[in-house]
Protein backbone atom coordinates (compact mmCIF):
# COMPACT_ATOMS: atom_id res chain seq x y z
CA UNK A 1 0.00 0.00 0.00
CA UNK A 2 1.44 3.40 -0.99
CA UNK A 3 2.00 6.16 1.54
CA UNK A 4 -0.63 8.37 -0.12
CA UNK A 5 -3.27 5.61 -0.04
CA UNK A 6 -2.53 4.68 3.56
CA UNK A 7 -2.61 8.35 4.56
CA UNK A 8 -6.15 8.81 3.28
CA UNK A 9 -7.50 7.27 6.50
CA UNK A 10 -5.90 10.05 8.58
CA UNK A 11 -7.74 13.40 8.62
CA UNK A 12 -5.87 16.48 7.46
CA UNK A 13 -5.30 19.29 9.94
CA UNK A 14 -4.62 22.94 8.96
CA UNK A 15 -2.30 23.52 11.92
CA UNK A 16 -0.24 20.45 11.04
CA UNK A 17 -0.10 21.55 7.43
CA UNK A 18 1.22 24.95 8.51
CA UNK A 19 3.88 23.26 10.70
CA UNK A 20 5.02 21.16 7.77
CA UNK A 21 5.23 24.16 5.48
CA UNK A 22 7.11 26.26 8.05
CA UNK A 23 9.72 23.55 8.64
CA UNK A 24 10.06 22.78 4.94
CA UNK A 25 10.35 26.48 4.06
CA UNK A 26 13.20 27.01 6.54
CA UNK A 27 15.02 23.91 5.29
CA UNK A 28 14.47 24.71 1.62
CA UNK A 29 15.81 28.26 1.78
CA UNK A 30 18.75 27.19 3.95
CA UNK A 31 19.86 24.02 2.16
CA UNK A 32 17.98 23.76 -1.12
CA UNK A 33 15.60 21.39 -2.84
CA UNK A 34 17.89 18.36 -2.94
CA UNK A 35 18.51 18.35 0.80
CA UNK A 36 14.80 18.45 1.61
CA UNK A 37 13.40 14.93 2.02
CA UNK A 38 10.11 13.57 3.25
CA UNK A 39 11.96 11.24 5.64
CA UNK A 40 14.01 14.08 7.09
CA UNK A 41 11.01 16.37 7.36
CA UNK A 42 8.93 13.75 9.17
CA UNK A 43 11.77 13.08 11.60
CA UNK A 44 12.33 16.79 12.26
CA UNK A 45 8.64 17.32 12.96
CA UNK A 46 8.31 14.18 15.04
CA UNK A 47 5.51 12.80 12.89
CA UNK A 48 5.04 9.74 10.74
CA UNK A 49 5.45 9.88 6.97
CA UNK A 50 1.83 8.73 6.83
CA UNK A 51 0.75 11.99 8.50
CA UNK A 52 3.04 13.96 6.21
CA UNK A 53 1.47 12.43 3.12
CA UNK A 54 -2.04 13.28 4.36
CA UNK A 55 -1.20 16.95 3.93
CA UNK A 56 1.12 16.82 0.91
CA UNK A 57 1.32 14.03 -1.68
CA UNK A 58 5.00 14.68 -2.42
CA UNK A 59 8.03 16.83 -1.77
CA UNK A 60 7.35 18.66 -5.02
CA UNK A 61 3.88 19.59 -3.76
CA UNK A 62 5.45 21.11 -0.65
CA UNK A 63 8.04 23.10 -2.59
CA UNK A 64 5.42 24.29 -5.08
CA UNK A 65 3.37 25.58 -2.15
CA UNK A 66 6.44 27.28 -0.65
CA UNK A 67 7.11 29.09 -3.94
CA UNK A 68 3.46 30.05 -4.36
CA UNK A 69 3.31 31.38 -0.79
CA UNK A 70 6.53 33.35 -1.28
CA UNK A 71 5.20 35.12 -4.37
CA UNK A 72 1.74 35.66 -2.84
CA UNK A 73 3.31 37.22 0.27
CA UNK A 74 5.43 39.55 -1.86
CA UNK A 75 2.34 40.71 -3.72
CA UNK A 76 0.20 41.10 -0.59
CA UNK A 77 2.94 43.05 1.19
CA UNK A 78 3.40 45.30 -1.83
CA UNK A 79 -0.34 45.97 -2.08
CA UNK A 80 -0.46 46.92 1.61
CA UNK A 81 2.59 49.15 1.31
CA UNK A 82 1.46 50.92 -1.85
CA UNK A 83 -2.00 51.40 -0.39
CA UNK A 84 -0.62 53.41 2.53
CA UNK A 85 -1.43 57.00 1.61
CA UNK A 86 0.62 58.36 4.52
CA UNK A 87 3.91 57.37 2.83
CA UNK A 88 5.67 59.13 -0.03
CA UNK A 89 6.48 57.28 -3.24
CA UNK A 90 10.21 57.15 -2.56
CA UNK A 91 9.66 55.78 0.96
CA UNK A 92 7.47 53.06 -0.54
CA UNK A 93 10.08 52.29 -3.18
CA UNK A 94 12.78 52.08 -0.52
CA UNK A 95 10.74 49.89 1.82
CA UNK A 96 9.70 47.56 -0.97
CA UNK A 97 13.29 47.23 -2.14
CA UNK A 98 14.60 46.56 1.36
CA UNK A 99 11.86 43.99 2.03
CA UNK A 100 12.78 42.16 -1.18
CA UNK A 101 16.46 42.27 -0.34
CA UNK A 102 15.72 40.59 3.01
CA UNK A 103 13.56 37.94 1.32
CA UNK A 104 16.31 37.21 -1.19
CA UNK A 105 19.09 36.74 1.34
CA UNK A 106 19.62 33.15 0.26
CA UNK A 107 22.49 31.34 -1.38
CA UNK A 108 22.56 31.42 -5.20
CA UNK A 109 22.91 27.64 -4.85
CA UNK A 110 19.19 27.47 -4.01
CA UNK A 111 18.26 28.56 -7.53
CA UNK A 112 20.88 26.40 -9.24
CA UNK A 113 19.90 23.35 -7.21
CA UNK A 114 16.22 23.83 -8.05
CA UNK A 115 17.03 24.32 -11.73
CA UNK A 116 19.06 21.08 -11.88
CA UNK A 117 17.09 18.82 -9.56
CA UNK A 118 13.55 19.99 -10.31
CA UNK A 119 13.47 21.99 -13.56
CA UNK A 120 9.66 21.93 -13.63
CA UNK A 121 9.59 23.74 -10.26
CA UNK A 122 12.26 26.17 -11.42
CA UNK A 123 10.06 27.01 -14.41
CA UNK A 124 7.09 27.34 -12.06
CA UNK A 125 9.04 29.84 -9.95
CA UNK A 126 9.88 31.89 -13.04
CA UNK A 127 6.25 31.79 -14.19
CA UNK A 128 5.06 33.08 -10.82
CA UNK A 129 7.61 35.89 -10.92
CA UNK A 130 6.61 36.66 -14.51
CA UNK A 131 3.00 37.19 -13.41
CA UNK A 132 3.87 39.23 -10.31
CA UNK A 133 6.18 41.76 -11.93
CA UNK A 134 3.58 43.66 -14.03
CA UNK A 135 1.27 44.08 -11.06
CA UNK A 136 3.86 45.28 -8.55
CA UNK A 137 6.00 47.42 -10.83
CA UNK A 138 2.97 48.75 -12.64
CA UNK A 139 1.73 50.08 -9.29
CA UNK A 140 5.13 51.58 -8.51
CA UNK A 141 5.49 53.32 -11.85
CA UNK A 142 1.96 54.72 -11.99
CA UNK A 143 2.15 56.00 -8.43
CA UNK A 144 5.58 57.47 -9.07
CA UNK A 145 4.32 59.33 -12.11
CA UNK A 146 1.29 60.64 -10.23
CA UNK A 147 3.61 61.93 -7.49
CA UNK A 148 5.95 63.59 -9.98
CA UNK A 149 8.80 61.29 -9.01
CA UNK A 150 8.88 59.17 -12.18
CA UNK A 151 9.23 60.75 -15.60
CA UNK A 152 5.84 61.14 -17.29
CA UNK A 153 7.40 60.62 -20.73
CA UNK A 154 8.04 56.99 -19.71
CA UNK A 155 5.40 54.54 -20.93
CA UNK A 156 4.71 52.56 -17.74
CA UNK A 157 3.54 49.46 -19.60
CA UNK A 158 6.63 49.48 -21.81
CA UNK A 159 8.91 50.00 -18.80
CA UNK A 160 7.36 47.00 -17.02
CA UNK A 161 7.84 44.81 -20.09
CA UNK A 162 11.43 46.01 -20.28
CA UNK A 163 12.03 45.22 -16.60
CA UNK A 164 10.35 41.79 -16.60
CA UNK A 165 12.81 39.86 -18.84
CA UNK A 166 15.71 41.84 -17.43
CA UNK A 167 15.13 40.79 -13.82
CA UNK A 168 14.33 37.23 -14.90
CA UNK A 169 17.68 37.03 -16.67
CA UNK A 170 19.58 38.70 -13.84
CA UNK A 171 18.15 36.28 -11.26
CA UNK A 172 19.03 33.26 -13.38
CA UNK A 173 21.66 30.98 -11.79
CA UNK A 174 24.01 31.44 -14.77
CA UNK A 175 24.02 35.22 -14.35
CA UNK A 176 24.38 35.08 -10.56
CA UNK A 177 27.39 32.77 -10.93
CA UNK A 178 28.97 34.75 -13.75
CA UNK A 179 28.74 38.05 -11.85
CA UNK A 180 29.47 36.42 -8.48
CA UNK A 181 26.51 38.14 -6.86
CA UNK A 182 23.96 36.93 -4.33
CA UNK A 183 20.26 37.27 -5.19
CA UNK A 184 19.73 40.09 -2.69
CA UNK A 185 22.66 42.14 -3.99
CA UNK A 186 21.58 41.53 -7.59
CA UNK A 187 18.10 42.82 -6.79
CA UNK A 188 19.44 45.88 -4.96
CA UNK A 189 21.69 46.86 -7.85
CA UNK A 190 19.00 46.16 -10.42
CA UNK A 191 16.29 48.28 -8.83
CA UNK A 192 18.69 51.17 -8.18
CA UNK A 193 19.85 51.11 -11.81
CA UNK A 194 16.33 50.77 -13.21
CA UNK A 195 14.70 53.49 -11.14
CA UNK A 196 17.76 55.69 -11.31
CA UNK A 197 17.09 56.03 -15.03
CA UNK A 198 13.38 56.82 -14.88
CA UNK A 199 13.08 59.05 -11.83
CA UNK A 200 12.69 62.79 -12.21
CA UNK A 201 15.48 64.97 -10.76
CA UNK A 202 13.34 65.48 -7.65
CA UNK A 203 12.58 61.79 -7.43
CA UNK A 204 16.23 60.84 -7.85
CA UNK A 205 17.30 63.29 -5.16
CA UNK A 206 14.71 61.94 -2.75
CA UNK A 207 15.51 58.32 -3.65
CA UNK A 208 19.24 58.83 -3.01
CA UNK A 209 18.49 59.79 0.59
CA UNK A 210 17.40 56.21 1.23
CA UNK A 211 20.15 54.36 -0.61
CA UNK A 212 22.33 52.03 1.45
CA UNK A 213 25.95 53.28 1.34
Amino acid sequence: MSSSIAASAVPADPATRDRILAAARTHFFAYGYSALTMDGLAAELGMSKKTLYVHFPSKDAIVEEILRDFVANVRASADTLFGDTSLSFTVKLHRFSEAMVKRLRVSPFIFRDLQRAAPHLFRHMEELRHKNIPHIFGLLLREGQAAGMVRVDIDAEFAVEFWRPAIQALMHPDTLERLQLSPDEMFRRSINLFFGGILTPAGRKDHEKHLTP
